[in-house]
């Protein structure tokens, strides 16, 4: 436990970004899913429409910087290329 009170303030700001980030990574990986469920089912059009919002989620995730962009582009790429072996 910190005596200090900036390393008291830094305990606080820590745990605040850490449920941000928390918050974001999952809403990443309930997206992801999302899609790959209606790549499963073989459903070509609502698959499109989940892969926009899971490459919109990842794109934010960047932007907030919870992901690397390497990151996030490696998985765009592979959720593409899963969306083009069903066409």
């Amino acid at each position: 436990m910190p005596n200090i009170k900036s390393a008291k303030k830094r305990v606080k700001v820590i745990a605040t970004k850490t449920a941000r980030n928390a918050s974001i990574k999952s809403y990443v990986r309930s997206t992801i899913k999302k899609y790959e469920t209606a790549v499963a089912a073989g459903d070509k059009d609502v698959a499109s429409t989940e892969l926009v919002k899971a490459i919109r989620a990842l794109d934010k995730a960047v932007t907030k910087g919870v992901l690397h962009k390497n990151t996030a582009s490696r998985k765009k790429s592979r959720l593409s290329k899963k969306l083009q072996e069903i066409a």
